[in-house]
C-alpha cells in the first residue's frame, strides 16, 4: 500500500503535500466563509461565481499548460508555480486581517490562483513518474490522493477552529506558510534519481496532444464520465458552505467539521486504491454509480447529522472513480505525451467548473441549496445509464495491458463485426 515511500523524492513531496493540502483546504474554508457570511448575505451566486473564476483557467490554459509541461523540466514549473501560489495566499490573508478586502479582489486572485494551478496541476500529475517510475505510478497516484484527502480531512476542521477564534484572516494566513514545506521538498530532491520524461521540442506540440486524444476512445470515455462528475457533482466545496448556513444554520466550525467528514470516505477510498494493481472500467462504473446514490441522500438528509454521515459515502465513491479514471489516464498515454494529455484531462474535469459552479450557485438561491447537490447526482445518474446503454451495444469490451504496461479499454468487435479498438496489436 506504501511501496512509494520508500522512495526518497517520493518520501519529500508526500511530507511537503500532505501540509500543504491542509493548508490549502483551510485557505478553501476561509475563503468560502468569507464571501458567504462577511462579504455577501449568504450570496450563493457570488460563491458560485468565485468558484468558477479559479477554475475557469483550467479549461482556458489546458493545452499551453500541457505542452509547457512536455517541453520544460516538471520541477522547475513547480517551484514557479508554487511559490505564484503561495505569494497570493499571502496577498489575500493580509487583505482580510487588515480589514481592506473587498468582493472584487477576492474575485481577482482566485482567478490569478486559478492560473498558477493550472499551469501547476498537469506538471504536477506527471512529475509523480518521474519520481517513482512506471513500477510504483499507480500507487503513486493513489497515495497522492490519499495525502490531498488526508489534508481535507484535517484542514476544514482546523479552519473551522481558527475562524471561529481568531477569524478569517488567520486561517488564510496558515495556508500561505504552508507552501513553504513543497517549495523545501523540491528544493531537497535528488535530481539524479529522478526519471524525466524526453522533452518534447519543436512547434505544433498541442495539436498532437489533442490528436492524439481524438485517436483514443478509451480516454475520450473517461473523459466524459470525469466531466459530468466534475462539472455536476464535485462542487461540495461550495454546496456545504450552502447546507451548512442556510438549511441547518450552522456556524464555522460546523462548516469546517462538514469538509473533514467527507474526507474520511475520500481518505479510505485513496488508499484502497493504493492496493489495486490495475485501474478498472468496473470500478469506475461502480464508484460513479454509488456516487449518484449518495448524493441523493445527502441531497434528502432531514438533519444536520444525517447530511454529515451521507457525505462519507460521497467522498469515498468520488475519489475511487476520480483515482481510477487518473490513473489509467496516466498509464494509458506515451510519456512524451503524457503532460498534454493530463492537462487535457483536467481541463475536461475541472474545466467544467467555471460553467457548473456559477449555475448552481444561482440554481441555490432559484430552488434552494438541496437542488445545487440533487443535480449532479440526477446528471452522474443519466450519464451513466447513457454509457451503460452504449457498452451493452458491444460484445465485448475488457482492459488489456500491452507489453510496455500500458493499459487500454479495448472494444473487441462492435455488433455489425467490424474490428475497432485503439491497439492493433491487442485486437486481432
Amino acid at each position: 500500500m506504501f511501496s512509494s515511500l520508500h522512495l526518497h523524492n517520493y518520501r519529500l513531496y508526500a511530507v511537503g503535500g500532505l501540509i500543504s493540502n491542509t493548508g490549502t483546504w483551510m485557505g478553501r474554508v476561509a475563503q468560502d466563509w468569507l464571501v458567504l457570511t462577511e462579504l455577501t448575505d449568504y450570496s450563493s451566486t457570488a460563491l458560485g461565481l468565485a468558484t468558477g473564476l479559479q477554475f475557469l483557467p483550467f479549461l482556458v490554459l489546458a493545452p499551453w499548460a500541457g505542452a509547457l509541461a512536455d517541453r520544460f523540466p516538471k520541477r522547475r514549473i513547480l517551484l514557479v508555480t508554487q511559490s505564484t501560489l503561495m505569494a497570493t495566499a499571502a496577498l489575500l490573508a493580509w487583505l482580510t486581517l487588515t480589514g481592506r478586502v473587498q468582493l472584487w479582489q477576492v474575485f481577482v486572485l482566485a482567478a490569478v490562483q486559478g492560473v498558477a494551478q493550472a499551469l501547476d496541476n498537469p506538471a504536477r500529475q506527471t512529475f509523480v513518474g518521474e519520481m517513482v517510475g512506471p513500477d510504483h505510478l499507480t500507487n503513486a497516484v493513489a497515495l497522492n490522493s490519499a495525502s490531498f484527502n488526508a489534508g481535507r480531512l484535517l484542514g476544514p476542521g482546523v479552519a473551522g477552529l481558527l475562524i471561529a477564534a481568531y477569524g478569517t484572516g488567520v486561517a488564510m494566513l496558515a495556508n500561505a506558510g504552508s507552501f513553504v514545506m513543497m517549495l523545501l521538498a523540491l528544493a531537497a530532491m535528488r535530481r539524479g534519481e529522478l526519471q524525466p520524461a524526453p522533452l518534447a521540442r519543436g512547434k505544433g506540440k498541442i495539436r498532437e496532444g489533442i490528436a492524439y486524444v481524438r485517436g483514443r476512445p478509451d480516454i475520450k470515455l473517461v473523459m466524459v464520465l470525469v466531466f459530468v462528475l466534475g462539472t455536476f457533482g464535485m462542487n461540495f466545496q461550495m454546496t456545504t458552505a450552502l447546507m451548512a448556513t442556510r438549511v441547518f444554520e450552522k456556524g464555522p466550525t460546523e462548516f469546517g467539521v462538514l469538509g473533514s467528514v467527507m474526507a474520511i470516505g475520500s481518505l479510505a477510498a485513496a488508499l484502497l486504491s493504493a492496493r489495486r494493481a490495475r485501474p478498472r472500467l468496473r470500478v469506475l462504473l461502480v464508484a460513479l454509480g454509488g456516487f449518484t446514490v449518495a448524493s441523493a441522500c445527502a441531497a434528502l438528509a432531514p438533519t444536520y447529522a444525517v447530511f454529515a454521515v451521507a457525505l462519507v459515502p460521497c467522498g469515498m465513491t468520488a475519489l475511487t472513480a476520480l483515482t481510477t479514471a487518473n490513473a489509467f489516464v496516466q498509464l494509458a498515454v506515451d510519456p512524451v505525451m503524457r503532460g498534454r494529455v493530463v492537462a487535457l484531462y483536467m481541463a475536461i474535469f475541472m474545466g467544467g467548473t467555471p460553467l457548473g459552479a456559477p449555475l448552481i450557485g444561482r440554481l441555490g438561491d432559484w430552488a434552494g441549496p438541496r437542488w445545487t447537490i440533487a443535480v449532479g447526482s440526477i446528471a452522474v445518474g443519466l450519464t451513466l445509464v447513457i454509457v451503460g446503454a452504449w457498452l451493452a451495444g458491444r460484445e465485448n469490451v475488457r482492459v488489456s495491458y500491452r507489453r510496455d504496461r500500458h493499459p487500454r479499454w479495448v472494444v473487441m468487435r462492435d455488433p455489425v463485426g467490424t474490428t475497432s479498438g485503439s491497439d492493433p496489436e491487442v485486437t486481432k
